[in-house]
């Protein structure tokens, strides 16, 4: 692990001229290869580039009503793998959403000028009041406007997300342009979708159902903190079917899923390899899922052994921590004061 330096980190940040970078995770549990290979990994090239903010979205996962340990338990978690996975502190600015409290000042005055109607007709509000009917909260309402403060608090104009996050993102836009030209002012910039990558990388889930994520249950996913028992025995149950019955044919969701992870964890030889025994009508899955398994054990063991040792460094992670804090809240502090006059609150 590197040692931090607060005044060599200062004067890396300050010195760059770069365009800004904001993506954040919610804390509800570890990191899996879906996170890995569609996201933090191109974290971690864009941090040699970009002036980069990745936070951990605490704010966000109360939506949820997680205990006061769960809560603080994943926020230390999915902060280990961001690390274990190859993002600097040194480089980009790491931190936990909560330890910034200007945030929510900001979301408070944009709050203001959101509108029932738009916030109720976003696709991610109308899903989750159809998932969970029961638990229908005002943050789930206004959830687009703290996503909307987390990115233009920092004034980026780059932010890596995926489909489903992109109407948020155009909200983000919307309530940024309302504050501009509700105080004349041309203060915030408009923020758009950032691959990076030329060659988006989606990781399908274990179930044959869809991408790799958290709210599909356990089985669907691999995470990076996975034990290579856990992994063999995850992907040994992966779901396939009878076997192709016509050399060539078209592959079926559920078996291009595995091949698509293949792809991504395996050589080139070996995802040949499988292809032609599909296409000749020789495949046994037995076989597929072994190497597969044996493959993503492999691919994952760096970022596990690297977990391993940075869960165990309490002091390392409070360093990490609060660094990141006043990097975030020198950034944030700055927009909010501005914010703050532009709207007329002055101190006498």
């Amino acid at each position: 692990m590197a040692v931090l330096s607060k005044e060599n980190i200062k004067n890396r940040y300050f010195r760059r001229v770069m365009e800004t970078v904001v993506s954040g995770i919610r804390s509800t549990g570890n990191l899996h290869l879906g996170n890995y290979y569609g996201a933090v990994k191109n974290f971690v090239k864009m941090q040699n580039e970009y002036n980069c903010f990745f936070f951990i979205a605490d704010y966000h996962s109360l939506t949820t009503h997680p205990t006061p340990a769960n809560l603080h338990g994943n926020v230390k978690q999915v902060l280990v793998e961001y690390l274990a996975s190859g993002i600097d502190p040194e480089k980009a600015t790491i931190y936990v959403q909560s330890d910034v409290p200007e945030v929510t000042e900001l979301y408070l005055y944009l709050n203001m000028n959101a509108y029932m109607g738009e916030l109720e007709r976003s696709t991610s509000f109308k899903d989750k009041v159809r998932a969970h009917p029961d638990n229908v909260n005002a943050g789930l309402l206004t959830y687009p406007v703290l996503m909307a403060a987390d990115i233009i608090i920092h004034k980026a104009t780059k932010v890596p997300v995926g489909k489903d996050q992109e109407q948020h993102l155009e909200m983000a836009r919307t309530f940024g342009n309302r504050f501009n030209r509700l105080y004349n002012v041309d203060y915030f910039p408009e923020a758009y979708a950032f691959t990076f990558s030329e060659n988006l990388v989606k990781i399908p889930g274990l179930d044959g159902k869809g991408k790799m994520g958290k709210s599909e249950g356990e089985a669907n996913a691999v995470y990076l903190s996975d034990s290579p028992e856990l992994i063999k025995k995850k992907v040994m149950r992966a779901v396939t079917d009878g076997g192709p019955t016509e050399m060539n044919q078209e592959k079926p969701e559920v078996i291009q899923n595995l091949f698509s992870l293949l792809q991504v964890v395996s050589s080139e030889d070996t995802y040949r390899h499988f292809d032609d025994l599909y296409n000749s009508c020789q495949i046994r899955y037995g076989d597929l899922k072994k190497q597969l398994a044996e493959d993503m054990i492999l691919s994952t063991a760096p970022i596990r052994e690297r977990i391993n040792d940075i869960s165990a460094d309490t002091e390392y992670l409070r360093k990490v921590s609060k660094l990141g804090a006043e990097k975030a809240r020198e950034s944030a502090g700055k927009t909010v004061r501005e914010v703050r006059e532009i709207i007329g609150f002055k101190s006498f």
